[in-house]
């Protein structure tokens, strides 16, 4: 793994940007890892394989809008009480276990903090997502089976 310096602040840069807590690079036996301070995150446990693992993982909000910036009329008006609940990675939803299996957090489920909602698959591996907020599910926003793309929001939750 050959990176200049140039690359090491470019990532150092979106890790600010995005509020990632951490970046981490691993090419064989060499790991490069770029933490920032972060304040909000949430959980995912790795599961299925030998060894668990437990990853940490920003939750993206949007920024509030300044007090003194008026409202833009093109914006749609979003419900104080309704959080979007993202992707913390990339990878593929799945919204069971198993196809067997019951789905984790139905539309109009109610849901805890710390709850299991989907499985997120990355890399052959499986990956609990749980919630950071309580609440009734109000939407699933991506079909089981899909990709996501990290960010892309999941689900709209109604707080409790």
């Amino acid at each position: 793994m050959d990176l200049n310096i140039a690359q090491l602040q470019a990532l150092a840069d979106l890790a600010r940007e995005k509020d990632l807590a951490e970046i981490t690079i691993t090419d064989g036996d060499k790991k490069i890892t770029i933490k920032t301070p972060s304040s909000v995150s949430h959980t995912i446990h790795q599961i299925g394989g030998a060894v668990p693992a437990v990853a940490t993982t920003p939750v993206l909000t949007a920024p509030a809008p300044s007090p003194t910036a008026p409202a833009s009329p093109s914006a749609p008006v979003e419900d104080a009480s309704l959080h979007t609940v993202t992707s913390p990675m990339v990878g593929t939803f799945y919204a069971a276990a198993s196809p067997e299996s019951p789905v984790f957090a139905p539309k109009g489920s109610t849901i805890s903090v710390g709850q299991t909602i989907c499985i997120l698959e990355a890399m052959k591996q499986m990956n609990e997502l749980e919630s950071d907020v309580a609440g009734t599910v109000v939407e699933v926003l991506i079909s089981n089976g899909q990709p996501v793309e990290y960010g892309q929001a999941l689900f709209k939750v109604k707080l409790a």
